[in-house]
């Protein structure tokens, strides 16, 4: 019998063949997945925060045995570079020189590690300054180091010169995380505080930006490639957003009974990822569609103090267990 329908069979077939196209691409993609290493160290490193190195390894900040940490993806081997007495690491980043540029609460300095030389070199905050609590720090558009501390300051250290000035923070107490946006601008939140703040770089004052939702505990922040600012609410258990172009704000809060929002990170394709203590999961968050994907541990109170990535993988220092994670994304 003839075909009495041509037009609506070819389109029948487009439509089939739109179809198989999408389930093949879906088959093809790679899923994200986690894969975790325990730290075969001598002694418990108190690992907490985490940076890609400037090779093919992982560097760690060892905040209770006081080294950094530099851990070697493809064997599981670990090493321990002593940090000096009295040592108390808590972030570490890579610099521009490629070495690692550690907060060293312990020393009260910012730590430098050449590599892959392994040479330490001390930057001392200023005779006379009180205990900071270093926590974070990032770099500016010019190579300068910029850092917190949560005992009430915020300071920089010029890596040419050695200097070292910092400031007493508004509203005292609380400075935590630190960040630097595609521009070279440096913005920083305040725990205690639960605010965000724009830093001048030529005065080393701070301009403090409100968040909407009162006491909600900004802990960490980082930008992605607009200049946006996603921050980990760990009183409200919300990420949230502040866009400094449009001066407007947005919140999510993280699924679950009571999360708690500690580590914030955007990586290389503006995704978000969040730490929650709540939930014992990292979640990645994609801004297009507004929606939480969820990577549960299989370890009790992992307990995720710091995210950082490369492309194609999101590492995870496990301060509760002694283990790195990474989340391969393809």
């Amino acid at each position: 019998m003839p075909n009495t329908h041509p037009t609506l069979t070819r389109r029948q077939a487009l439509a089939s063949l739109a179809l198989a196209s999408v389930a093949v691409r879906s088959l093809a993609a790679p899923a994200a997945a986690m894969q975790s290493w325990p730290l075969k160290t001598a002694e418990r490193t108190g690992i907490h925060d985490v940076a890609p190195a400037s090779d093919a390894g992982v560097w760690f900040t060892a905040q209770r045995s006081g080294h950094l940490g530099w851990f070697d993806p493809a064997s599981g081997r670990a090493e321990l570079v002593a940090l000096g007495a009295g040592s108390s690491p808590h972030g570490v980043i890579p610099g521009p020189d490629k070495a690692a540029w550690i907060t060293d609460g312990g020393q009260n300095a910012i730590v430098r590690v050449d590599w892959p030389s392994r040479e330490v070199r001390r930057f001392p905050l200023p005779a006379g300054s009180r205990n900071a609590n270093l926590n974070t720090a990032a770099f500016d558009g010019d190579g300068v180091l910029w850092f917190t501390g949560q005992g009430g300051v915020v300071g920089r250290l010029d890596p040419k010169s050695g200097e070292v000035r910092v400031k007493d923070a508004p509203r005292g107490r609380g400075p935590y995380g630190i960040c630097a946006t595609p521009s070279g601008d440096v913005w920083w939140c305040s725990l205690a505080g639960s605010f965000i703040a724009r830093i001048d770089r030529r005065s080393g004052e701070s301009a403090i930006v409100e968040p909407p939702t009162r006491d909600q505990g900004a802990r960490r922040i980082w930008s992605d490639s607009q200049g946006r600012l996603w921050v980990s609410e760990w009183n409200s258990g919300q990420l949230s957003m502040h866009d400094p172009k449009a001066n407007r704000w947005r919140a999510w809060k993280l699924p679950g009974d009571n999360p708690r929002a500690y580590a914030v990170h955007v990586d290389a394709k503006d995704q978000v990822w969040v730490s929650d203590f709540g939930g014992n999961s990292v979640l990645r968050f994609d801004p297009q569609h507004e929606k939480f994907e969820s990577f549960a541990f299989p370890r009790e109170a992992a307990s995720v103090r710091q995210i950082h990535s490369r492309p194609g993988e999101v590492w995870l220092p496990e301060s509760g267990t002694e283990h790195l994670s990474v989340i391969r994304t393809g």
